[in-house]
């Protein structure tokens, strides 16, 4: 059978039509970026990196997006973005500095300004408003520094508070997170008191090994200690983490297997639930809030596992979710210590995995917070991963909807 010229035009137009369709209908759409510190590079003791991950929308796979960059110095421990995801810190333990990065629209980080603080830095923060940058660190003394910010630019050290127990004050206060509310009133401090608290599992009985530290931040960013602060948290506090409604603090306990929860009281003020501590897996490390407030995921490095809780909005008790398996606990690449929920839709979480060299990827559930692997995952990264944060590419609202 034989067709016109104009039969044959119309043919190869449908086929290419249809191509182009199908093309697009498989097109990989990133739907935010993802950044992991790396603390060892290709020899010992070189630079740290950043590696940059695109985040498929459709299945939560991650592929290596821009190029990966130094992160300005060696060990970095810990990351942080602001609110409007234009500016990323990172905090390197190994010449004691917090380099500034600004982020591209297509991930690509820019270094920009530098500072190097008094102390080891363990853990960052910046508030919601993106004028001042929490530091704290310290091996003997633990201390809370306060940078203000321009723009993203670091000023020069506007306060440094030592964190101290009353009546202990010569004791080794070693800090290992910090964390912002919501509305930006107050900072919180998670920290142990080394003197009370041996890594072989003893403590002393002179004082509690396990403390979280509050301050009020007042105008021009003072910081006033919170009235009853600090607080007895467990024996070895790893991380903390504040709900979106600014009701509820939960700090995980490395030594103990536990999760503690406290309700946000006026003033700033935690109580303890007594209906805690909650049970974790083994060796907690890491702590996040899903965005919409209802779920709490927590990271187990000795299991290699995230655990996944409910929370119960009246109280903030935290109720464990099981997997579609019937398991409460969901597998990751060798020894998680950092997770991060995707900050567009809200729908996926992703580990830094020291040991496995990778980052693990779930695929939440936001009707019930059970998660369920994604795609491909563990995705390869530089070596001894420490720190995750994510922001989203273009403007997305996080959806409530099951995905």
């Amino acid at each position: 059978m034989k067709f016109s010229k104009l039969s044959q035009l119309f043919l190869v137009s449908s086929i290419g039509l249809l191509v182009a369709t199908l093309l697009t209908a498989c097109q990989i759409v990133t739907i935010d970026y993802v950044f992991v510190a790396d603390s060892k590079g290709a020899t010992t003791g070189s630079a740290g990196q950043i590696n940059i991950f695109a985040v498929d929308s459709e299945s939560g796979a991650m592929r290596l997006g821009a190029a990966t960059v130094s992160s300005g110095g060696t060990a970095p421990v810990a990351l942080a973005v602001t609110s409007d995801y234009a500016n990323l810190y990172v905090a390197n333990q190994g010449n004691n500095s917090v380099v500034h990065f600004a982020i591209a629209a297509n991930g690509v980080l820019t270094q920009k300004d530098t500072i190097t603080t008094s102390f080891v830095p363990s853990s960052i923060a910046v508030n919601p408003a993106g004028t001042y940058l929490f530091v704290v660190g310290g091996t003997s003394q633990g201390n809370l520094a306060t940078y203000p910010l321009s723009s993203g630019t670091i000023g020069a050290i506007q306060s440094l508070t030592p964190l101290a127990v009353s009546g202990f004050a010569s004791d080794s206060i070693v800090p290992t997170g910090v964390t912002v509310m919501a509305n930006g009133d107050a900072v919180y401090v998670s920290a142990y008191d080394l003197s009370a608290y041996n890594p072989g599992g003893s403590t002393s009985s002179t004082a509690n090994p396990g403390w979280v530290f509050g301050y009020n931040i007042g105008s021009g960013g003072v910081l006033t200690a919170t009235s009853g602060s600090p607080w007895k948290a467990g024996v070895k506090p790893s991380g903390l983490a504040v709900d979106p409604t600014n009701s509820f603090l939960y700090v995980t306990d490395f030594a103990s297997n536990q999760l503690i929860g406290y309700t946000i009281q006026s003033n700033s003020v935690l109580n303890f639930m007594t209906n805690g501590p909650f049970k974790t897996g083994n060796e907690p490390t890491a702590v996040a809030i899903d965005p919409r407030g209802k779920y709490i995921y927590v990271t187990n490095e000795l299991d290699s596992s995230v655990s996944a809780y409910q929370i119960n909005l009246s109280n903030g008790t935290p109720s464990t979710v099981a997997n579609a398996t019937g398991s409460s606990t969901n597998t990751t690449d060798t020894q998680p210590v950092a997770l991060v929920i995707d900050p567009a839709l809200g729908r996926f979480v992703y580990t830094a995995n020291y040991l496995g060299n990778s980052a693990s990827g779930f695929r939440l559930n936001t009707d019930t917070g059970a998660m369920t692997q994604t795609q491909s995952t563990p995705y390869p990264s530089s070596a001894r991963p420490t720190a995750i944060v994510a922001v989203p590419h273009g403007n997305h609202a996080v959806q409530s909807v099951t995905p």
